[in-house]
């Protein structure tokens, strides 16, 4: 059995810790707050310029566009979200189940599979697993703006558009409460399933309908990484302040139960200091 300096030292330890996961909560509470705003603010925005897309794609149909149209598959990149870093439970893990499965169902080799990661935690981790990552983004903010993610969005598009491969998946965690968030797939590219939009929407094109797609659809698919990302910022906060909370209720646990064998330690001590009392007068008797 440990001593009673033993137990104590973990006492004091254990509590230190604690101090340090509930402030680690309190912090990530807050960025909850202002991340599930930035991501739910995006919403509208997305909705209606995917209207407008697919307003204007239900007249443009036969026109051609590369980010429009599908091709033979030879290659396929992958933009993965993910945190910088850890202490986030299982945030990471999900995402990265989900796209090594999809992975190994579609491909034969990785030669077919290419990485765009968003992410300190996917780029180690698709970097040790031998996989070639073509982009990378790393040391976000924690409430990004789309400046931040613009360039290797831009990039990602463009390398479609020459055909450095042939389709776009998107993964992502999406935010759904405090407490839960889902690991998300979207085919990013060709956009092949816009909706045609609102059947009572009228819209009036200049200089023409082509013109508009060619400038739009570029700036849409880059809107959807930059969502996705705001997306994923909001639910990396709850899985950060989901396991800081279990951190700190854990350490409680383990103090309560430290400082029940404390006591029971020391009553032990005690018993034993009084039996040698009792039989040292006994044996002066």
């Amino acid at each position: 059995m440990a001593s009673l300096r033993e137990i104590e030292s973990r006492i004091a330890s254990t509590k230190k810790t604690s101090q340090i996961t509930r402030a680690m909560q309190m912090v990530s509470a807050s960025k909850l707050n202002r991340a599930e705003v930035n991501a739910k603010k995006f919403v509208p925005y997305m909705d209606k310029v995917e209207e407008v897309v697919g307003a204007i794609a239900a007249v443009t149909k036969d026109s051609g566009h590369p980010l429009l149209t599908a091709r033979p598959v030879k290659k396929s990149a992958y933009i993965v979200v993910t945190s910088d870093r850890g202490l986030v439970g299982g945030y990471n893990a999900h995402i990265f189940r989900a796209v090594t499965r999809a992975i190994e169902q579609r491909h034969k080799s990785k030669d077919e599979v290419v990485i765009i990661v968003i992410g300190r935690k996917g780029y180690e981790f698709f970097g040790r697993l031998g996989y070639q990552i073509e982009e990378s983004l790393i040391g976000l903010s924690d409430h990004p703006r789309f400046e931040e993610v613009k360039d290797i969005a831009n990039r990602a598009v463009g390398m479609f558009t020459e055909g450095v491969y042939d389709e776009v998946f998107l993964y992502y965690n999406h935010f759904i409460s405090a407490i839960s968030n889902e690991a998300t797939e979207r085919k990013l590219l060709p956009l092949t399933d816009i909706s045609s939009g609102s059947a009572n929407s009228s819209y009036e094109f200049e200089p023409s309908a082509e013109a508009i797609l060619e400038t739009l659809l570029p700036q849409y698919t880059e809107s959807l990484i930059y969502g996705a990302v705001l997306d994923g910022k909001a639910s990396e906060h709850a899985s950060s302040m989901t396991a800081m909370k279990t951190a700190t209720d854990n350490a409680s646990d383990l103090i309560d139960s430290l400082t029940l064998q404390f006591n029971r330690a020391r009553q032990a001590a005690i018993t034993q200091e009084i039996t040698e009392i009792v039989a040292g007068v006994a044996a002066l008797e």
